[in-house]
């Protein structure tokens, strides 16, 4: 935010009189405040799937990238995201990558979670899904010193709504979306944890050919700026 100092100085001459009249300074009701800089050092950990890396865009316009750069412009001295997450990955694949990362003992400030759309995919079942993804939830929670205020949980996009579904059964997609999404949503519930839907933004690719990214499948960066515009002000309450 750009800091505007308006200085506003009315001076008024009446004709035929020998005193000039002058107008007193008048004070500014409503001064534009520049955003608050804090001192804090913000670290954040995206875990997730190809919607956290960004498949199909720069990495800097990824959300994880996005919503830092956010952060940072709302005053927190905010670090890039450190991301464990790829393209094809399901709560299984996530749960084995972080557990061969070597980062189980790293605290973060922030730490996001998305996953479950390659488990729908793939036709996983859903009971696999909700113990996997309980497993996952407990996990970011550890990375963020146990502060669950600290943790924030995204909803899985309908990909149904992409270029990418024709000649699928774009009402059976979004069902199953839903169902996952219900139970990633319940288990989030239970343990106190911000939830952020996205879903109904993720939908208006259907419409929208700007909001998918050049492999027709993933989100564009625009999409995923719609998704950080929804993200970030949880997060920033929070902080």
């Amino acid at each position: 935010m750009k800091k505007i100092l308006a200085t506003i100085l009315v001076t008024t001459g009446l004709f035929g009189c020998s005193k000039e009249i002058q107008s007193p300074v008048m004070p500014i009701s409503n001064p534009i405040k520049p955003a608050p800089v804090y001192t804090d050092n913000i670290t954040y950990l995206a875990l997730g799937d190809s919607y956290t890396i960004g498949e199909a865009v720069e990495l800097s316009k990824s959300y994880p990238y996005q919503l830092a750069a956010q952060l940072k412009q709302a005053g927190h001295n905010t670090a890039n995201p450190d991301i464990i997450a790829r393209t094809g990955w399901t709560t299984g694949d996530l749960i084995s990558a972080i557990n061969a990362s070597g980062t189980a003992s790293k605290k973060y400030d922030i730490v996001t979670l998305l996953i479950g759309v390659n488990n729908q995919y793939r036709g996983n079942g859903k009971d696999v899904y909700r113990t996997e993804f309980i497993q996952l939830l407990n996990t970011a929670i550890n990375y963020a010193n146990g502060d669950k205020k600290h943790v924030f949980v995204i909803s899985i996009p309908d990909w149904g709504a992409t270029p990418f579904a024709n000649g699928y059964d774009r009402n059976k997609i979004a069902m199953d979306i839903d169902a996952f999404n219900a139970i990633n949503k319940a288990e989030t519930d239970k343990q106190g944890v911000a939830y952020v839907d996205i879903t109904p933004i993720s939908k208006k690719a259907a419409t929208d050919a700007s909001l998918n990214a050049s492999d027709g499948l993933h989100p564009s960066a625009a999409m995923y700026s719609l998704w950080v515009n929804a993200i970030a002000p949880v997060v920033l309450s929070q902080l």
